[in-house]
């Protein structure tokens, strides 16, 4: 049975002309000899290598020499080879502008306030380099970063990039076991850590978990810690440990590395709430092409732009914002809770620094309907000209806040993707309107379609998210992964030569795309797949509920709806209120999606990057191990759903 879906979702916003023509991604196009998004992106994934030769260009992408092919293999996207046979640099792209404008501004929970200019950025990278250089660190070794969102984290990346060793982080909020999870896999040779970080208005001392990572880390030549809060100390009790000040030579000239396109840049890793983390390795040609064409075409951010994404550097949307150095955009970066200061910090700081491009995760805005801040009425936001959203499905009743709420001439883009490629699958466009509830677009050179079960490509009905065809972000491989079994396990299993991204989707009739959520937490009551998100978009809208969490329950040779909610403060779950979630389902999906049960608990467990984390649930409900709680900002909340007496009936 396919759950089809014909109507179109009302157009909300649209760009006028002058905005359209404005557009690097206009200019691009027309470059093309292309008049409509539609054919362009048909071109893009028709010709893949004449179109990504095309985006080299167009966003100065310097190689230094001519490439012997373009893409080999272009009928397997695990083995396809791009752009054989030249160098570059992700570091030397990001720092090709020079001058006294802002690099980074970095505003702290706390009142903090620095910038670093364009020329002092590129005098610290080198600094950084060349005593990294000093200690051994060459090509091919991994040095890593456990800290908050601070310039220092820019920099390092930048300094290890530059001698094309490889960069991974966690953020601090990871006890030492999530750390030695991630890191004891890629034994790097060089840690970056914190001293200690600011958190809804407490100062968090991480000097003990540095010393007890840095134990556990044989790999390691130097740790390097970094006085981010004054009030704390920087010394861990440990050898070859060393504060950033003395860490930092005085003097030194930029050195980049030319490397290979395929040369590994980052290590990410997955979500791990299922057993020890992925590596998953991403390369600097790939990661550049991708994430210069959603910076510069899909987001429009240009030179002088000041550029925001409310992450932490564990989540792979900080890896995406700061390649907007390469365009010559301003990254305003901030360390905190976002709802400090009753919810107004992020504000603030967009109003005070004149943020143009705004990106926050879509609990961040579901969250912000919730409080008494306006941002339209409350700030002067005359910059502002998109806002971003990613991490989790964005509700249609979040759109509307947007407008309502934020500004009613702003470009919403809703995009996704993922930590696998670094980059998205579909996103924001501004040639296009937005229409309530969808992601505006496929992103060009993506062959993104969405797949029933029978394997066909359908549009109007739900399916499985994938990608027919070869583009640069794949993943290099996952960190010693012999053979590639685990790799191809990963993408390639259930659509053999496809890339299957494990996202439930639609693509709908105007060409946008709706995200149903994951699909390995898909529902499946009667042989009907239902997706998480259509239940959550319903149960949500209610005064009384925050949020939700549903599961499949296996029960009586079948699978049960059982929805879990998170109520408001005074709130309790009486019949009365049951029943309003149940009718509330049922008027506005189907009766497929009502819930056999629904059970109040204190506290919904997410990841550290902030998404839900059904599979644990469902897990700890069917009485399975949840064997790396590491992974989860708030573990202890998967105890309120072990041997609940209402799943028994």
């Amino acid at each position: 049975m396919s759950n089809e879906k014909v109507e179109t979702n009302p157009i909300i916003w649209e760009p006028d002309s002058t905005r359209i023509e404005s557009s690097a991604m206009h200019q691009f196009m027309r470059q093309q000899g292309f008049d409509s998004y539609d054919s362009l992106h048909a071109w893009s994934v028709d010709e893949l290598p004449a179109f990504w030769v095309a985006v080299v260009d167009f966003c100065g992408i310097h190689f230094d020499r001519a490439p012997e092919s373009i893409l080999s293999r272009s009928d397997n996207i695990m083995d396809a080879g791009w752009f054989a046979g030249t160098h570059l640099n992700f570091a030397s792209h990001l720092l090709r502008h020079r001058g006294s404008e802002a690099a980074i501004v970095f505003r702290g929970e706390d009142g903090t306030r620095c910038e670093i200019s364009r020329d002092d950025l590129i005098e610290v990278v080198a600094q950084l380099a060349s005593s990294l250089r000093a200690i051994g660190v060459e090509k091919g070794d991994r040095v890593a970063g456990y800290l908050p969102n601070c310039p220092e984290a820019v920099i390092a990346m930048l300094a290890a990039a530059s001698i094309g060793a490889i960069w991974s982080s966690c953020s601090p909020d990871f006890g030492s076991n999530g750390v030695i999870d991630r890191f004891g896999q890629i034994e790097p040779k060089v840690l970056f850590a914190t001293n200690a970080y600011y958190y809804n208005g407490k100062i968090y001392d991480t000097r003990e978990t540095v010393a007890s990572i840095a134990t556990a880390m044989t790999s390691l030549v130097t740790t390097v810690v970094i006085p981010f809060v004054d009030q704390v100390g920087t010394s861990i009790g440990i050898e070859n440990a060393k504060p950033w000040d003395e860490f930092l030579v005085d003097d030194a000239e930029l050195e980049i590395t030319p490397v290979e396109f395929n040369h590994p840049l980052y290590i990410m890793y997955s979500s791990g709430t299922t057993g020890i983390p992925k590596c998953i390795v991403h390369g600097h040609g790939g990661t550049l092409l991708q994430q210069s064409k959603e910076h510069v075409l899909h987001t429009g951010v240009a030179d002088g732009d000041k550029l925001f994404y409310f992450t932490t550097c564990g989540w792979m949307m900080w890896n995406w914002l700061v390649c907007g150095l390469g365009v010559g955009a301003t990254l305003i970066l901030f360390d905190g809770a976002p709802f400090f200061r009753e919810g107004r910090i992020l504000w603030e700081i967009a109003e005070q620094e004149g943020i143009n491009i705004f990106g926050v995760s879509a609990k961040y805005i579901s969250a912000l309907e919730n409080t008494d801040v306006r941002p339209k009425r409350d700030f002067s936001l005359p910059m502002l000209r998109v806002v971003l959203s990613t991490g989790s499905p964005l509700a249609p009743e979040s759109f509307d806040f947007v407008y309502e709420a934020i500004g009613d001439n702003l470009q919403l883009a809703s995009i996704s993707g993922g930590t696998d490629i670094l980059s998205c699958f579909a996103l924001g466009n501004p040639l296009l309107p937005v229409r309530r509830g969808e992601l505006q677009c496929k992103g060009l050179g993506m062959a993104t379609e969405v797949y029933n079960e029978d394997g066909r490509s359908v549009i109007g009905e739900y399916g499985e998210l994938v990608c027919t065809k070869p583009f640069p972000s794949a993943p290099i491989a996952f960190w010693n992964d012999v053979g590639g079994k685990r790799y191809k396990a990963a993408y390639f299993e259930q659509f053999p030569g496809l890339w299957a991204q494990g996202d439930f989707a639609e693509v709908t009739p105007s060409g946008g795309l709706v995200i149903h959520g994951r699909s390995d937490a898909v529902l499946n009551p009667g042989g009907v797949r239902i997706g998480t998100a259509e239940i959550y978009r319903q149960v949500e809208k209610l005064d009384a509920v925050v949020e939700g969490l549903a599961i499949g329950q296996q029960w009586e040779g079948d699978v049960r709806i059982v929805l879990f909610v998170l109520l408001k403060e005074g709130a309790s779950l009486n019949e009365t209120l049951i029943a309003l979630i149940r009718k509330t389902i049922r008027d506005n999906t189907t009766p497929r999606h009502v819930p056999a049960k629904v059970i109040a608990v204190p506290e919904i467990p997410r990841t550290k990057s902030g998404k839900i984390v059904e599979l644990a649930v469902r897990s700890i409900v069917h009485g399975e191990a949840v064997n790396n709680t590491q992974a989860l900002a708030n573990p202890e909340a998967l105890e309120h759903f072990r041997d609940l007496a209402e799943l028994t009936s």
